[in-house]
């Protein structure tokens, strides 16, 4: 896919959104009945760890990483996890489940007392480690399919990887911008059709469970 402009992202009804390229994953099943999907997760991932642009990724989400192509893979090989959206360094989107549906990509998880994230999040991935900057682009495009997930779903918070799942996760890091990412999606508020008003984790700290 190529860069996505701001704006452009429109999330169907089944929870696809047409202007990502649509990868699907055997790794998700449904959410409860009568849940909310009142939560964005932000995380960030690479394969292998600190490379960028290959298909490793995409692979793992899949089920088809050829484990034995990289010795950091070998710990991967029974793992079966998946997001709903993969914002690659240059912008561009995959997508690997509807967001109807319940991808695998919090793991143990807790947020403001309610386990289980899962249910009622939706998880996108960010390509990118704990040690270095994000791509502007990158902003530019999570704060655009942000406030794309926010006029189908009613989305009332985001937080980071490592604020629902504290002590074990530490993603999306310390190199994400959550200001950057937060003016992001207000200037781009106007052109949600929705009255939520979305809140952020505070600067350097993490949310109570």
């Amino acid at each position: 896919m190529s860069r996505t402009e701001p704006g452009k992202f429109l999330v169907d009804a089944d929870g696809w959104c047409a202007d990502a390229c649509r990868m699907a994953s055997p790794n998700f099943d449904a959410r409860p009945a009568g849940v909310n999907i009142g939560l964005l997760v932000v995380h960030n991932i690479s394969l292998p760890p600190g490379q960028f642009g290959g298909p490793h990724i995409a692979d793992l989400f899949c089920n088809r990483l050829d484990c034995d192509a990289h010795p950091y893979f070998e710990q991967l090989r029974a793992l079966r996890v998946s997001a709903h959206f993969l914002i690659r360094r240059d912008g561009s989107v995959i997508q690997f489940v509807s967001a109807n549906e319940r991808a695998w990509h919090a793991g143990v998880s807790s947020h403001r007392g309610q386990e289980r994230c899962n249910d009622f999040s939706i998880g996108i991935e960010l390509e990118g480690t704990d040690a270095e900057p994000f791509a502007q682009i990158q902003y530019q495009t999570l704060a655009t399919l942000t406030v794309a997930l926010q006029r189908r779903y009613p989305l009332a918070e985001v937080a980071g990887h490592e604020h629902i799942a504290l002590g074990r996760k530490t993603d999306p890091g310390p190199f994400f911008d959550w200001d950057c990412y937060r003016q992001a999606v207000k200037r781009q508020a106007p052109l949600a059709v929705t009255n939520e008003i979305l809140r952020f984790p505070p600067a350097n700290a993490a949310l109570r469970r």
